[in-house]
């Protein structure tokens, strides 16, 4: 690429992290071995990094360049598919929490997001919420990238205290749709999505969730497969690539969003014109940019 010091890419906002306190804090979760599906989703942490080197820190809408709030990567958690570390990641998460306002988590499949929500909020997790945009509930038995949601579960996170938005026809069985209901879970699906604003389902979420202190998991695959074919589980009929941008910067508004991860994208797989990495990537831009306008 040829570089213009008259265009600030964002690649170049990232900043090796210190221990000093930071606004943004980033961590990778290469996870993959797993997953339900056969996935190159470690190496997507690295490949969203690179994708921010095609994109700006300029938001024209808001008129404000997001060099103005800092922004640490903290690396990556080694080898995360196992219960080693698994730990080494809540380590990882906990550190960046403690350091940073909001933590940005790279993954990696899906079952990151219980490592990562556990190392944020530690002894708290029952006091905490979760949000999650996803086509799929995540309450399978086991350990893999379809169970992070009922593992938070029986580590003590309230059902009730679990709102899923993008549920998707066709994506899921009525057992684990009969769990959801049990454990107390809030469901907004992808029907109920059309025709509304993001921050009315945003708004309608915290309705249920109160003041309590969040993470968010965006799954990727709630997107419509022409915009993220690097996606193994995602279907036709999920929600714009552009949808997606306005939840993620909604979302950063929220001063009550302390963790965030992105995940399930298969970097391996994606398309020649890399439009899934670069979704990813414009992901983190938009939760900065909400961010910024806390």
């Amino acid at each position: 690429m040829s570089e213009d010091s008259l265009w600030p890419r964002a690649s170049s906002w990232l900043q090796m992290a210190n221990d000093l306190p930071t606004q943004l804090g980033l961590l990778g979760v290469p996870a993959a071995r797993t997953s339900i599906s056969a996935t190159g989703a470690d190496h997507t942490p690295a490949g969203i990094r690179a994708a921010l080197a095609s994109f700006s820190t300029f938001s024209y809408s808001s008129q404000k360049d997001l060099r103005e709030v800092s922004f640490a990567d903290f690396g990556d958690s080694k080898q995360p598919d196992s219960p080693e570390g698994e730990s080494r990641t809540m380590d990882l998460a906990k550190r960046v929490a403690h350091n940073s306002d909001l933590t940005i988590a790279l993954g990696g499949d899906n079952s990151i997001t219980y490592a990562v929500m556990r190392g944020v909020f530690g002894e708290e997790l029952s006091r905490a919420g979760l949000i999650t945009l996803d086509a799929h509930h995540d309450l399978r038995d086991g350990v893999s990238n379809g169970s992070p949601v009922r593992r938070l579960i029986e580590a003590g996170l309230p059902g009730t205290s679990v709102v899923q938005i993008g549920i998707n026809d066709f994506s899921n069985s009525p057992q684990y749709a009969l769990r959801a209901r049990e454990l107390g879970i809030h469901v907004i699906t992808r029907e109920a999505l059309r025709g509304r604003s993001a921050q009315s389902v945003m708004d309608e979420a915290l309705s249920i969730l109160g003041d309590k202190r969040l993470h968010v998991d965006i799954d990727m695959d709630v997107c419509d497969r022409s915009v993220v074919p690097a996606c193994p589980a995602a279907a036709p009929g999920g929600i714009s690539a552009d949808e997606l941008r306005q939840f993620a910067r909604t979302l950063g508004k929220i001063p009550h969003v302390v963790s965030v991860d992105i995940t399930e994208i298969d970097a391996l797989a994606d398309s020649a014109d890399g439009r899934t990495l670069r979704l990813g990537a414009l992901t983190v831009l938009e939760i900065a940019s909400g961010y910024q306008s806390r």
